[in-house]
């Protein structure tokens, strides 16, 4: 009896002993571990680009000019996904429109827009790209570039491409006035959703260039076109130098067959807040 006792005295002195080792306060019980937070799954791919431009289904004149325009990297760049509405200003003879029609697929629609003094330039080459419905989700709008055919807050992507620079041609646009500069980039605003993106392309002339530029070289210094895009409150999400070609004479025209399908171009995308 008397030695369970001391067994026991001593137990609780060593205990206090302990206790005043560690401050006074006897050690708190271990705290079990957080459960592990399940991680954030993944979002799902984007489109396969590059599929689209493998498409059997293009035209052999468009392949033969994608080495130079790179077209799986600037459809990624324009993130343009299935079942969207895209706006494409200056849509030309098509080549963009065909590769936009197959990222927007069956449930999206493509709106290819070009001023009406500029059909006889395109229509032999338009007629045989949209020949049988063959591109059956896109629609073709002959309207001023201040006065897009579109309703307000109605596509999701509105691409210039190649482009700005025709607001400033008169004479070698057949004497055409091409639209007010501050409306048309106005009129995109007003027609792209809230957050939606406005992606533009153009040919680079030289830092401080007139902007008159757009009516014999076909280019324009992208100083003026960022401000323009920023005057109409889109914000500028990035900038890209795939298309750019430090080669590039800036002085010549870019029909001169020394650059022509080779020019240093300026690539943008703003999204409308």
């Amino acid at each position: 009896m008397t030695r369970n006792i001391l067994k026991t005295t001593s137990a609780s002195l060593l205990a206090l002993a302990f206790a005043a080792a560690c401050g006074g306060e006897a050690p708190a019980p271990a705290e079990p571990a957080p459960a592990p937070v399940a991680e954030t799954p993944a979002p799902p791919p984007g489109p396969d680009y590059a599929s689209f431009v493998a498409s059997t289904g293009r035209i052999a004149e468009d392949t033969a000019k994608d080495a130079n325009r790179k077209p799986a990297e600037v459809l990624a760049f324009t993130k343009i996904q299935p079942g969207q509405t895209v706006f494409e200003m200056e849509a030309g003879a098509g080549y963009y429109t065909e590769l936009f029609s197959l990222a927007a697929g069956p449930t999206g629609k493509v709106i290819m827009q070009a001023p009406k003094e500029f059909e006889g330039f395109y229509k032999d080459a338009l007629a045989a790209r949209t020949k049988d419905n063959r591109l059956a989700n896109v629609t073709v709008s002959w309207s001023p570039f201040d006065k897009l055919d579109a309703a307000d807050a109605s596509v999701d992507v509105v691409t210039w491409f190649q482009g700005p620079h025709e607001l400033y041609c008169a004479k070698a646009c057949g004497n055409a006035v091409m639209g007010d500069p501050a409306k048309a980039f106005a009129e995109v605003a007003r027609i792209l959703k809230p957050g939606g993106t406005f992606v533009i392309m153009d040919h680079v002339a030289p830092a401080g260039t007139p902007t008159t530029s757009g009516n014999d070289l076909h280019r324009i210094d992208p100083l003026p076109v960022k401000a323009m895009a920023t005057t109409a409150g889109f914000a500028l999400e990035e900038e890209s130098p795939l298309l750019a070609n430090p080669a590039d004479d800036h002085t010549k025209g870019v029909f001169d067959p020394a650059v022509q399908g080779k020019t240093d171009q300026f690539l943008l995308r703003y999204k409308k807040p």
